[in-house]
Order: C-alpha cells, then structure tokens, then sequence
C-alpha cells in the first residue's frame, strides 16, 4: 500500500490550454473535453478552471498533446468562430507533483523563494493533498523543496565560493570540516558546488571534497558568472548562495544579475557597500523584489558582531549619536607597538609586513582608505546618504612616498622615522596613538561628519588599552548616554574572517 505522504512525480507532460472570454462556467463544456479527447484515445490528467485567465487548463501526456490540440480544435470550431475560445495550444516540457502538506504557504514560499511558480495548481477538495505542474527544467528541484519541506529531511544548500585566497580556502576548509554536524544539529546539508577565481571556475554538483584544490587546478570554464548561473540551471539546484571573498571591483558588479537568478549573497568584500548611494539602493532594491538577501559582517569587524549589533540598535528606534575606534587590525597592530616600544617606525611597520598584517603594498593600510570604506559602510546602515568622497581622511604616506614604485617605497621606509618620532614624543604624558575612525555630528540629518586620522589617547582609555592586532568599536547612543556600547576582538586574519562569513552563510540558510 502506498504512503499517503508519499510523493507523485509524473515526467513528460503537457497542458494544453483553451482561452476565450465568457467561456467559464458554461454547462457541458467538461464533457464534451472529455468526450472529444476519449473518441481520440487521449487520457486526461487534471483539468483545471482559471477565472483570471479566462481559460481552462488541461494535462495530457506529451506525446498525445498535438492531436490533443488538434481534435480540440475541431470540437470547438463553432466557438472559435463566434470568438468565445480565442485560442487552443499545448506547453509541452511540464511534469506533475503531486504531495500531501498541513501547511501548502509554507511549501508554496519555500518554492517562491527557489524561483519555482507552478504553471498549475490543483487542490482536492476536502483533502490536504496538491497536485503541480512545473516546468520539467525545474522538476527535480521543486520535488527536492517539496522532501525537504514534508519530510524534514535535511535542506540542501548549494554554495558558490569566489575567491579561494586566504579567507576562501579558509572558509571551504570550516564548510567541510563542520558539514556533518550542522547537517545533525540543523538539518542543513551544505554543498560547494562552484569554487573560483578571477581565471577559472570549477563546478562539482555532488559538491567539492578535501581535494577541490587539485578540480580547479585542472577546471576548464573561465570564470564566468553567467556559466555560474546556466550551471544552476541546468542542474536545478536549490538554496544558492554565492560567496564573494575577492577584493574585487569588477565582481561586485555580478550581484545585480546574481540575485535576480536566485542566488543569495554572502560577501567579505566591500567594495559594493561604499559604490555611490544610487547604486547601493539599487540592489536593495532588486534584492527586495527578488526577495534575496544580502551579509556583509565581516565588510567591517571581520568575525566581530558589529553590523547585526548597529542594525539591530537602528531598527529598533535607537538613537546611535555616534560610532568611533580603530577600524584597521593592520594599524591597530604599528601603532600598539610603536607607542609601547622603542622602535622606529619603519622597524614596526616592516615587521607587521613579514607577520602578514598588512597588504603586500603597505601603502593600501597607510593609506586610510580601508579604514575610511569601513567607516562609510556603517554610517550607510544608518540610512545616512554618505559618499566616500565626504570622508576627511588622514593619509600617513608622505606626498613624496605616493607615486613610486612598491620596491622603492619599502626601501624608502625610513623617511617615515622622523615625522612620526615627533608625533610621540609631542603627546601628553601617558597617552598612546590610535589610528581611528569617527562617525559622529547629527546623525539624524541626511549625512554624518566621517573622520579617518591618527590621534593621541589616554593609555589608560578603552582605546588606549588595544593590544597586538584587535579591534575596537565604540557605540554611543542616547539611551546608554556617555558609556558607550563597546565591541572588541579581533578584527583581522583569514580565521576569523571565514568564521565570519560563514556565519553569515548559516544566517542565510537558516531562513530559507
């Protein structure tokens, strides 16, 4: 005996379709499809009455759905002529599901959410059961939500990784290593199914291994959003997230097409969030339509909890008057050292070089412009309308230091000595240099005052006590009035980072 639960998956069918006005509700009609289509040897599926499409929908088995057309034609030739039935046609390519579910919205929204929308719908009456009919470009899919939504099986997640460098070879490495214990604990079984790089994309449906280094070694697709978009396609996969841990300008512009194809974003890099504001409520915009979402914590904290932290505060009616600290691990780390230590500053930031602290130009970090995207980015989740060029950032690279080459700028470091031995020993008495960013003025006009510079603090201050590499943020609000809120940790390195993000990935998954 079958399950009742069980579910119906009928390939190679067909609806073939009657539109015509004043057509509905007429008595008869039902039987005389039927009629027609028997003396024809036709066997008939479901037929279906749509009041808003004026029509009547009916499925058939492929191979009978042209003589189907054609003997139906035939039977109602006096109503195409009086233009009652306007016209009669076969969309071939269908398959039927058909399932048993307490609570269809919930099925219909997980659906919705894949890009699935059912061509037809049949409830019985009386019954909890349904049959659909999808595309059969979309048929394994749909079944695939249908299981997992029915019969609590673990959901598939497809993830594409862009950018295996440190953080994305990092975050493959946590997917893989903590898979089965996620599939146990939350019933998400994830699967990397795309790894790639600026060249190359490698594809694996069944989902990468611990060698998915050595497939996109040997990968022939060039990289390629759109082979990334026909690959979900053709293979009707569910649940895509794609995961940017590039740092590129290019990449970012694919998260347009990349949510209006299904795809949820996940992104370390956050070139997109400081784009001119038009482009950034653009993809709002299209992410709302699509009902898609984008996470970025790790744009700013890296693992730290800091851009839920200001959402949650700024949703919940919370006035945040301002949000100042040091943005930068790299920074945080020469300017701990150089306050603390005798050494010159060239010394520290030639260190910082070697322990990988810094960007291989060192330039990039001194530049302040990572620290001031950071800074951007959070006055943005304030719904200020912000531009980078608004930001008064302080660059620590002389003039004479900013156009040579990267060579002759480390062989050159010791220029930087003398200037910044004179910035200590001007400070007060027990104060130490900060490298910060502040978000502050009136936060409740269109735009807030960013500034990025080096400053002297108490030692004794929450900023004054950073140690090594950390991070610091200090949010104040009107509530908690002069003690801030203060979030701490470490804000760099490939770990934290891809622990980031794959937090991130959970979050997305989890509300699917």
């Amino acid at each position: 005996m079958k399950n009742a639960n069980e579910i119906k998956f009928l390939k190679n069918r067909s609806i073939v379709k009657f539109e015509g006005e004043d057509f509905l509700g007429e008595i008869g009609i039902d039987g005389r499809i039927f009629k027609a289509l028997t003396l024809a040897r036709i066997s008939v599926g479901v037929i279906s009455q749509q009041a808003i499409e004026n029509g009547i929908s009916i499925l058939v088995q492929e191979n009978d759905a042209e003589k189907a057309v054609a003997c139906l034609i035939d039977e109602f030739e006096a109503e195409r002529k009086s233009g009652k039935v306007s016209q009669i046609y076969s969309i071939n390519n269908v398959s039927v599901i058909g399932f048993v579910a307490e609570d269809f919205n919930k099925v219909f929204a997980e659906l919705a959410r894949n890009n699935v929308f059912p061509l037809l719908l049949n409830q019985v009456a009386g019954e909890n059961r349904v049959n659909i009919v999808v595309t059969s470009s979309q048929d394994e899919k749909t079944k695939n939500i249908i299981e997992s939504e029915i019969f609590k099986k673990p959901k598939t997640v497809h993830l594409a990784i862009i950018g295996h460098g440190n953080v994305g070879k990092t975050l493959i490495q946590q997917v893989l290593e903590s898979s089965e214990e996620i599939k146990r604990r939350k019933k998400i079984d994830f699967k990397v199914v795309a790894v790639a790089n600026s060249k190359k994309i490698a594809f694996n449906k069944k989902g990468f291994d611990a060698n998915w280094s050595d497939e996109v070694l040997t990968a022939e697709h060039p990289s390629s959003v759109q082979e990334l978009i026909n690959f979900s396609n053709e293979n009707q996969l569910e649940n895509l997230i794609v995961v940017d841990n590039t740092a590129s300008k290019d990449f970012v512009k694919n998260y347009h097409a990349l949510a209006e194809n299904g795809f949820d974003l996940v992104s370390s890099n956050k070139i997109f969030n400081t784009l001119p504001i038009e482009e950034y409520r653009k993809l709002r915009y299209t992410l709302n339509k699509n009902n898609r979402r984008y996470l970025y914590e790790t744009n700013v904290g890296a693992g730290l909890p800091l851009i839920d932290t200001i959402k949650l505060l700024h949703l919940s009616g919370e006035n945040i008057t301002r949000i100042k600290g040091v943005f930068s691990g790299t920074l945080s780390y020469v300017f701990n050292n150089f306050s603390l230590r005798d050494d010159k500053f060239s010394t520290i930031i030639n260190e910082a070089l070697e322990k990988g602290y810094t960007e291989p130009d060192p330039r990039e970090d001194l530049s302040g412009n990572d620290v001031a995207r950071k800074l951007l980015i959070l006055a943005r989740e304030l719904d200020l309308i912000n531009e980078f060029g608004d930001i008064n950032i302080q660059n620590l690279v002389p003039e004479s230091l900013l156009e040579v080459s990267k060579s002759e700028f480390l062989s050159r470091l010791e220029e930087l000595d003398e200037e910044y031995q004179k910035i200590k020993e001007n400070q007060e008495p027990g104060h130490v240099l900060r490298y910060v960013g502040d978000l502050h003025g009136d936060l409740q006009k269109d735009k807030g005052e960013l500034d990025v510079k080096l400053i002297s603090v108490p030692a004794t201050s929450a900023l004054g006590q950073l140690k090594g590499s950390d991070s610091i943020f200090e949010i104040y609000t009107e509530s908690y009035g002069e003690n801030p809120i203060v979030i701490m940790g470490a804000g760099a390195g490939a770990q934290v980072t891809a622990r980031g993000v794959f937090g991130d990935i959970l979050r997305v998954s989890e509300t699917k």
